[in-house]
């Protein structure tokens, strides 16, 4: 008597899933069609013409370069400061203990997240930091920290209470079950919360140029002030073409924990 062939288990690809493996292919060639295209009308235009000396400068390749990594320095540094403040703070605030000062801290937080970005980076320009790039990595952080630390605080409340239960029953310590099994199992909710965090930072950066910090806001203000609103346009493509980058970086290492914690 023969046994039955074995059966293959395929594995089930939802349409959800179809459409993000496709978008991690489409969000690199959006993003590569959009700087070369920048880079061509650049290329393109003729400014040895009678009044476009200024515009030229502000869209010298060699500034270009420099004004990025005052970008991406703003960005990173202030969502570095994020994850160690919020992930950390929405680890104790996770905790029973905490009760309802959980519940608060995430209120005031939304609160700070609701004020107007410009509002608050100008502010921060009168405080003892002054003008300048530490001023605006603080107004970054209020800007975003609270994506990270709202989603910390749930993805460790989401986890079941059986496994925690589980883990204390096999002889873990408090600290040893929330390392080895609520963080694990959290890690792909807190991912999604500094990718969000991420995304945030590349598009308020912009505003830092107004207290002296640089970054891709100054050559659009400088061609707002020309009234070439043509050029402002093409820099602010730059800023989009990098924070769809910078999403399509995180939805990636998003996709690798997800995987791993599966």
């Amino acid at each position: 008597m023969t046994a039955p062939p074995p059966t293959i288990t395929r594995p089930i690809v939802t349409p959800l899933r179809k459409r993000r493996s496709l978008a991690l292919f489409v969000t690199p060639a959006v993003v590569a069609v959009i700087v070369i295209g920048v880079v061509l009308w650049i290329n393109a235009q003729d400014f040895t013409a009678p009044g476009r000396a200024p515009e030229g400068r502000a869209l010298d390749f060699g500034d270009l370069l420099s004004q990025f990594g005052q970008h991406a320095y703003l960005v990173g540094v202030s969502t570095v400061v994020v994850v160690i403040i919020s992930i950390p703070l929405g680890i104790l605030l996770s905790r029973k203990s905490a009760g309802r000062l959980g519940d608060a801290v995430l209120s005031i937080g939304g609160f700070l997240q609701a004020l107007p970005p410009f509002g608050v980076i100008i502010l921060m320009a009168f405080s003892p930091l002054g003008f300048g790039a530490g001023s605006a990595i603080v107004a970054l952080v209020i800007a975003s920290f609270l994506p990270v630390l709202t989603n910390t605080v749930v993805g460790l409340r989401a986890v079941e209470p059986s496994y925690i239960e589980a883990a204390r029953g096999m002889g873990m310590s408090a600290g040893m079950t929330l390392r080895l099994v609520e963080l694990p199992l959290a890690v792909p909710v807190m991912v999604a919360g500094i990718r969000v965090a991420l995304v945030l930072n590349v598009g308020t950066a912009t505003l830092a140029t107004y207290i002296g910090a640089g970054g891709l806001g100054t050559p659009i203000l400088s061609m707002l002030k020309l009234g070439r609103a043509d050029a402002a346009f093409a820099v602010a493509a730059l800023v989009t073409a990098l924070a769809l980058f910078v999403d399509w970086l995180a939805a990636v290492v998003e996709r690798l924990v997800r995987g791993s914690s599966a």
